[in-house]
């Protein structure tokens, strides 16, 4: 919380600045947080027997019954209602201001309709091809650097960094990717109850830990609102699965967690630029890794199949345990699948809050999580849980 007092302590006249810039970020965090739950549950109601469902024989299905897939919308209800509520915060109180003008919600929104749009159709229909959700991911990037201006400005190593200054347009092509690329790194980590919520909720507190850290109370306000959203929307998806976030939610925690990581990069060089990849690199560690296996057996990369990291955890360890008879064991075993990723969120966030200035350490600690995620999925394919853990069918 150091960075936190920090913050709290530049701002206004003292002790009542603190105060009040604690109490805005405390009411905007309930107000995105409430929202979400109360619009989250609606969706739920509304879309229960409307929306499409998977196919009994789908590689992603891991769920009995039919379950909504539009929990993006209660996400994003939480989160834009929640900023465009701060000018009357500010209103309430005087001191500890946060620009509301800074924060450009409309150009955000605009930069967020395209992917979200797409990710909404696909939630309801199940009908959109790949290709055009990558354009529309990819639109919506293009809209990040038009206008927002996403960049990557430096790399964080000075013996290269004046050669990256030299080909500004290199900047600009990686944000692109990133903001294009995350939103379907989070579509595949969301396979399971609480596990790309849980991974998106605490990315967004370590975003506002660092942005509070550089004074960037703009930033830190966005994913302030992200991180209480998606904790609204959680109630609901874990542990019993009652709506899921599907592709509107995963393209709204990619895009604004990306451009979120940008911002931050881009306006405090001090934050190295590898800060946010160690934060965020499970899953995009996971969909290099999945492009990289499916070109080696010879199949598309947008193809879906069941070899992802949390799917072999299901399979090999949880499925092992629980048998899949019955659907109350279905559930059972989609909610304990998560909590064995969640240490892989522990390995990355921490060492990223603690040296987030240093791109040295940040660096070896992205490959060394390469190479233990290698080691763990080599072992996860050649592992058979042991008898005396096994149970017996009845």
């Amino acid at each position: 919380m150091q960075g936190f007092s920090h913050a709290v302590g530049a701002s206004g006249p003292g002790v009542l600045g603190g105060r009040s810039f604690l109490a805005r970020m405390i009411s905007l965090a309930l107000l995105a947080f409430v929202v979400s739950l109360v619009a989250t549950l609606w969706v739920r109601r509304l879309f229960r027997r409307r929306a499409a469902r998977y196919a009994d024989d789908a590689p992603q299905r891991f769920h009995w019954g039919e379950t909504p897939r539009l929990g993006g919308l209660g996400l994003l209800a939480g989160w834009a209602i929640g900023l465009a509520a701060l000018p009357l915060l500010q209103r309430a109180y005087m001191a500890g201001n946060i620009d509301s003008v800074k924060l450009h919600l409309g150009t955000w929104l605009l930069m967020l309709l395209p992917a979200f749009v797409g990710g909404v159709l696909e939630d309801m229909t199940q009908r959109l091809r790949v290709s055009w959700r990558l354009l529309l991911t990819l639109t919506s990037g293009l809209l990040a650097w038009g206008v927002l201006g996403v960049s990557v400005p430096h790399l964080g190593f000075g013996w290269i960094d004046p050669y990256w200054a030299a080909w500004p347009w290199l900047g600009v092509g990686v944000a692109v990717l990133a903001v294009t690329g995350l939103p379907h790194a989070f579509n595949i980590i969301d396979g399971y109850n609480g596990l790309a919520g849980a991974v998106a909720l605490v990315v967004c507190l370590a975003l506002a830990h660092v942005a509070l850290q550089v004074g960037d109370r703009e930033l830190a306000a966005m994913a302030i609102a992200l991180a209480a959203a998606t904790a609204g929307f959680l109630v609901w998806n874990y542990p019993r699965g009652l709506i899921f976030a599907g592709d509107a939610g995963a393209y709204l925690w990619g895009l604004l967690i990306a451009v979120i990581s940008l911002l931050l990069v881009q306006r405090h060089p001090v934050v190295s630029p590898w800060f946010p990849l160690l934060l965020l690199i499970y899953p995009v560690w996971e969909t290099v890794f999945s492009i990289y296996r499916k070109l080696w057996r010879g199949d598309s990369p947008g193809m879906a199949d069941a070899l992802h990291l949390h799917q072999l955890v299901y399979r090999r360890l949880v499925r092992s345990v629980l048998h899949e008879d019955e659907a109350k064991n279905m559930l059972a075993r989609n909610n304990r699948t998560a909590p064995y990723l969640w240490s892989f969120i522990v390995l990355t966030v921490v060492p990223a809050v603690l040296f987030w200035r240093y791109s040295g350490v940040l660096l070896a600690f992205c490959v060394l999580f390469a190479i233990s995620y290698v080691a763990a999925y080599m072992s996860l394919v050649r592992f058979k849980v042991p008898r005396m853990f096994q149970r017996t069918r009845h």
